[in-house]
């Protein structure tokens, strides 16, 4: 997250180490004004067509301004914002012990997913009408 952050710095904002700090902190630090809970987490939803590893990133940003929070907890509210689905189901029957073997599942799952379209798309493709044609005269 931070070197995303720092990447999305424009060019020349940065004048010195000490002023690398004070945004770094500014854009970091935990912000006692603004302190959130763990139950903040459950108001984060996986969007239509959202991809679960983007919900991951939403929840790590949210992470950042909880203190002390749970492994467990934030892995409970990525499974909460999860919409109904297979991935959802597949998730709840085995729960994650980390945040890190969500984000594999989760990748693992969409590979396997447009995986599966390719191959729906290649067999639409590579259709051969006389095929259809045999089909029919045996018939």
């Amino acid at each position: 997250m931070a070197i995303k952050w720092f990447d999305s710095l424009p060019p020349r904002s940065i004048t010195s180490f000490d002023d690398l700090t004070k945004k770094f902190f500014a854009r970091f630090s935990i912000r006692k004004g603004k302190t959130k809970h763990a139950p903040s987490l459950l108001g984060i939803k996986q969007g239509d067509r959202e991809k679960p590893p983007k919900l991951h990133g939403k929840i790590q940003q949210a992470c950042l301004d909880i203190q002390n929070l749970p492994t467990e907890a934030a892995i409970m509210g990525l499974i909460n914002g999860l919409r109904e689905g297979p991935f959802s189901h597949s998730i709840s029957k085995k729960h994650p012990t980390s945040l890190n073997e969500v984000q594999e599942r989760a990748e693992k799952y969409i590979n396997m997913e447009e995986n599966s379209r390719l191959g729906e798309t290649s067999k639409t493709i590579f259709a051969y009408p006389s095929q259809d044609k045999d089909k029919e005269a045996r018939k």
